[in-house]
């Protein structure tokens, strides 16, 4: 009644929906009688069941009026001709629309849902329409155009062409020297990928969790590093070293007669490019897990006389599990999703990411075929969700508990030890040297052929000039620069926070259609950015919700994509804590918003750094979905960063990069002494693991 109801372009503020609906929009009228029923109702003076059945209808009800009239009066090119039409919604049709599903989820609360429990319900009702309509609604409406062709008519003969071509599923490899389809293709890379960073991030968080290593700080530094570049960046930085032309190539050909080849275009390259960009995502999930152990389990072993590599291979390595499978599915989508590394270092190796670009934006342009290739990524990442729960049944792998526990992580056993440091030393190296090269390409004048130091490509990006109003910001890239900036800062906690929430309500709580809510979460993750991108333009174009060209769309296409490290993140911490801490805080009285306060929360800080990092360097660094949601007032900066690279005006470029790592440096660094580290009331343990 107060606030606008619709979102028009260049009004301030817009009139409420009885202004409008007096003006010529009376279906807005209706959305009135659930509320004034449910209170002729008096549902106050009801039995509680009979209350929330009168909550539930009128909540369901405004809902499906709001749905109904958004999606009957749509844009002029949608509705039906002569059917009147109306713009996108306006705070206070999003109002409305919060207000009648609380009704809903109050309704369902009162009728005994999840132990009647309202916090709880409402925030499942939260997240569940939160996702299906920033979600699952987009890649509806993207693959709902695979049915289609090119001219918009149903096609399903055309879709099962596109879906079981040879290209796509065909296996020559195995018989002849023909290439396999690309949908295997990316499934083998997938699983070197996800292993491979699975294998990487244990060894980094046993050094830093159960090491005496003298410098874990610069450790985590390098094994961190990657996931605040680029990708594309990588993929320049690979080549530049490994290309035909490129430092470690021109080496080995002067001292050592090794011919100079391409082998870093196609798999291997892809592979280790994904493999410095994913370990740290790994890294970041395993260390709260590694942590979280209770050592109470390792000396009960001790005590039994066990040695280090069986304790280890006993107590150890099971109770790792979950935190094993989540960083393998992480690394496994992340591969497949990947669209920066592929389309620079892939070659003739097709993978699915690319293909689906190219059938977009190539000059064969096929929507349809994009979209049939997404779902094929869909189907894989549904068989990689079922794969991880087989593996970890049903088991428990709660270690944290209301108990007493001082005890000290035992030290891992020699040959271990030494392993972890033969393998993560020399990953820390290379990625030294490949931001050294990184780095070093910003302060030359043309990598690969002049290395005359220069400053000239910082300051044609930010330079700052004295005039008589104060400093001038004068540099090309200070705008998309602040832009993402900004962006970055607002979805960052709200990814978290949503990330989180979701991982607690997945672990403490049980609910019809949880499996597909949890797969529902890990959908956007699964989904090439260069689709979600072009799902949110269709999606979001026209009304009922009109985004496209907003700040808004760039944050809730973030919070959405980014979401799900935070859920597995959390659901991998959670595993390991007991539950009896949440019912002893009930016992207390305390009601689920402050259990999850005082209690959840100072245990998740591990989960919470990882989910806030991985948010606020996603979306600092994401480059496939934003390329296609920026625009002039709202442009990021690796867009901008692409416009350089295509430009061949690469220092800018890197010089860019390396501002950015600067920045997302200092603010991992202020989130770590920000959110802090987990206190589980055990003893210090570097003293007697230098003794030891």
């Amino acid at each position: 009644m107060l606030l606008p109801w619709y979102a028009i372009e260049g009004a301030r503020w817009g009139a409420p929906a009885l202004w409008h609906g007096v003006q010529g929009k009376p279906w807005l009228f209706a959305l009135f009688l659930p509320v004034i029923a449910a209170l002729a109702a008096r549902p106050w003076r009801m039995p509680r069941m009979r209350a929330g059945m009168v909550l539930m209808l009128a909540g369901g009800i405004g809902l499906l009026l709001l749905l109904a009239q958004g999606f009957l009066f749509r844009h002029p090119s949608i509705t039906p001709p002569g059917w009147p039409t109306q713009p996108g919604v306006g705070y206070g049709a999003l109002l409305v629309a919060a207000g009648f599903l609380m009704l809903f989820c109050l309704g369902l609360a009162a009728r005994g849902f999840c132990r009647g429990d309202a916090f709880v319900v409402g925030a499942i009702g939260l997240v569940v329409a939160s996702i299906a309509a920033f979600v699952f609604f987009p890649i509806f409406v993207m693959l709902e155009s695979a049915f289609r062709d090119n001219a918009g008519n149903i096609a399903p003969a055309a879709f099962f062409a596109s879906f079981f071509d040879r290209s796509v599923w065909g296996l020559d490899c195995i018989t002849s020297s023909l290439r396999c389809g690309v949908a295997w293709n990316t499934v083998f890379l997938a699983v070197i990928v996800g292993a491979g960073s699975t294998f990487l991030g244990l060894a980094f968080a046993l050094i830093a969790a159960r090491t005496a290593f003298r410098f874990k700080g610069l450790l985590r530094v390098m094994s961190v590093l990657p996931i605040i570049t680029p990708p594309f960046v990588i993929g320049l930085a690979v080549i530049l070293l490994f290309g035909r032309a490129g430092a470690v190539s021109t080496l080995l050909f002067d001292w050592f007669d090794i011919p100079r080849t391409r082998w870093i275009y196609g798999l291997p390259g892809v592979a280790l490019a994904q493999l410095l960009a994913f370990t740290p995502i790994a890294f970041l999930v395993l260390l709260g897990v590694v942590q979280g152990i209770s050592p109470s389990l390792e000396e009960a072993s001790q005590t039994l006389r066990a040695r280090g590599w069986t304790t280890f291979r006993t107590v150890t390595l099971p109770l790792l599990r979950p935190g094993l499978a989540a960083a393998f599915l992480l690394g496994f989508v992340e591969s497949m999703a990947d669209f920066g590394n592929p389309l620079v270092l892939s070659g003739n190796y097709e993978v699915l990411s690319v293909k689906i670009y190219f059938a977009v934006v190539g000059a064969a342009h096929d929507q349809s075929r994009a979209a049939v290739l997404a779902l094929v990524l869909l189907i894989f990442t549904l068989a990689a969700f079922w794969a991880q729960q087989k593996w970890l049944g049903r088991a428990s792998y709660t270690t944290v508990t209301g108990k007493g526990d001082a005890g000290l992580p035992v030290p891992l056993p020699r040959g271990l030890r030494w392993l972890c440091y033969g393998i993560a030393l020399p990953w820390a190296a290379l990625t030294l040297v490949i931001y050294a090269t990184i780095f070093v390409g910003g302060f030359v004048k043309s990598v690969g052929r002049d290395y005359s130091f220069t400053l000239a490509h910082f300051l044609a990006g930010f330079s700052i000039e004295m005039g008589s109003r104060g400093l001038h910001f004068t540099g090309a890239a200070w705008p998309s620069l602040a832009t993402t900036l900004t962006i970055a800062t607002i979805a960052a906690p709200l990814t978290a926070a949503v990330g989180l929430l979701t991982a607690w309500l997945l672990s403490r709580q049980d609910f019809a259609g949880k499996r597909v809510f949890e797969f529902g979460t890990m959908l956007s993750f699964a989904i090439p950015g260069t689709v979600v991108g072009i799902s949110y333009i269709l999606a979001f174009n026209v009304p009922p919700v009109e985004l496209t060209g907003t700040a808004a769309i760039l944050v809730i296409c973030f919070v959405f994509r980014n979401m799900p490290v935070g859920v597995r993140a959390g659901v991998a911490t959670l595993s390991q804590i007991d539950k009896s801490l949440d019912e002893a805080s009930h016992t207390l009285g305390a009601r689920s918003a402050t259990t999850i306060r005082r209690v959840v929360l100072p245990l998740l800080r591990p989960a919470i750094v990882a989910s806030l990092v991985y948010s606020f360097v996603r979306a600092m660094t994401a480059v496939s979905a934003v390329i296609f949601l920026v625009t002039a007032e709202y442009n990021m900066a690796t867009a901008y960063i692409v416009g350089r690279v295509e430009a061949g005006e690469f220092g800018i470029a890197i010089a860019y990069s390396c501002v950015l790592i600067a920045i997302m440096l200092a603010v991992i660094g202020l989130i770590q002494v920000g959110v802090g580290e987990r206190k589980l009331g055990r003893r210090e343990t570097v003293a007697l693991q230098g003794a030891a």
